[in-house]
């Protein structure tokens, strides 16, 4: 699976309970659609940190990185490419 995929399932499943609404799409900021609190992005970083082997600073908890499916998915790629995390699983 896709890494965009894997995190917008993650996403539907454990924030929007497996219904994926209509106005959900990839660019939604899960905060302003109240789809995500902070504990919410804990439980993104531990995602990212967990699957894909990435380290995530306290500093890279943006909201240019953990908004939205498409901001997250750039946040992975770019610290695959920079080999800042092992990234078990990308493909």
């Amino acid at each position: 699976m896709q890494v965009k995929a894997e995190v917008k399932k993650f996403v539907v499943e454990n924030f929007l309970y497996g219904q994926e609404d209509n106005g959900f799409h990839d660019d939604v900021s899960f905060l302003e659609k109240g789809i995500i609190d902070s504990t919410g992005v804990l439980e993104l970083v531990s995602f990212v940190e967990t699957r894909y082997g990435i380290p995530v600073l306290d500093e890279e908890l943006i909201p240019e990185n953990f908004d939205s499916v498409n901001k997250l998915f750039r946040f992975i790629m770019t610290k695959r490419d920079s080999g800042t995390g092992q990234c078990a699983g990308i493909r």
